[in-house]
């Protein structure tokens, strides 16, 4: 069993990324804007990791806080002011918003040129028709980001993916599917109606959790040396925690780790890859606007 470390690989791409920046012509540096809506405490610590992450690589980063209670005209204001802000190359709306705010219309209210969490109606489009001028969104890259740099083949491989999100599930789902060497795969999605789930899941050579829902794969609806990666982040009850809860993916990894393949941990896996990803998509924003040529 190898174990997936995203944590020690984000900490890879950081520096590179770092080193990518420190290196770009021009006295203008890359910027993203995060909006906040509201202070719920998984937000607050998401968007202040992001922060922290942009200034290790050299992106600039400001930050828009509004109440809950702001009206949904008077927020996508605030965001049409972004789009319209030639210094500002990336745009992040923290979700969940309000029930009074739909997380997609916010989504297709930035500029797609701006992003950087590749949710918009276009990059999606363009995910579809794989063009790669769009954005990927940022789990999904960073799922594949780690099969790649841990050496893991995808094509002709038979991929499992449960969960149908806007996030995650549907974009990796298509990525998977790319007429590319991080693509060419069979893939299946099941969700909440697929029937025997452990039936389907037990077919995959790759097998990638992204339900939200705690340990819900466990070691019967897995095939013997499956490569295993668990999207969720759940908290549950631990007497034994100072904080009384104890974070955990939505795969049973004691249980599924010892007749897996590599897999990968929650936390420590997955999650630091998505920040990295969007600094990558911040750079790709930048290198767009600025007319400067990928390195």
């Amino acid at each position: 069993m190898e174990l997936l470390d995203g944590k020690s690989l984000a900490s890879t791409l950081t520096q590179e990324l770092a080193d990518r920046v420190a290196a770009l012509p021009g006295a203008r540096r890359p910027k993203v804007a995060f909006v906040r809506v509201g202070e719920d405490p998984a937000s607050v610590s998401y968007v202040r990791k992001k922060e922290r992450t942009a200034a290790e690589v050299g992106i600039e980063s400001e930050l828009h806080v509004f109440p809950d209670d702001i009206a949904k005209d008077d927020l996508f204001a605030e965001v049409d002011r972004l789009n319209a802000d030639p210094t500002v190359d990336g745009i992040l709306i923290q979700s969940p918003l309000p029930g009074h705010i739909p997380d997609e219309e916010a989504f297709d209210r930035v500029d797609p040129s701006k992003d950087v969490d590749g949710f918009h109606k276009v990059n999606l489009g363009k995910l579809v028709q794989e063009d790669p001028t769009g954005f990927v969104a940022c789990t999904p890259r960073g799922i594949l980001t780690l099969l790649d740099r841990y050496g893991i083949a995808i094509p002709g491989k038979r991929v499992v993916v449960v969960g149908r999100s806007l996030i995650v599930g549907k974009p990796l789902a298509l990525l998977f599917l790319r007429r590319q060497q991080l693509g060419n795969a069979t893939v299946t999605v099941c969700h909440s109606r697929t029937p025997d789930l452990g039936e389907v899941t037990r077919q995959a050579d790759i097998l990638v959790a992204a339900v939200g829902q705690p340990r819900m794969i466990d070691a019967s609806m897995v095939r013997p040396g499956a490569v295993v990666v668990d999207v969720g982040i759940n908290r549950v009850p631990d007497a034994s925690k100072k904080s009384g809860h104890a974070l955990v993916g939505d795969v049973d990894f004691d249980s599924v780790q010892p007749l897996s393949g590599p897999i990968t941990p929650v936390p420590g896996g997955v999650g630091p890859l998505t920040v990295a990803m969007l600094m990558e998509n911040t750079l790709q924003a930048y290198q767009l606007h600025e007319g400067v040529h990928p390195a």
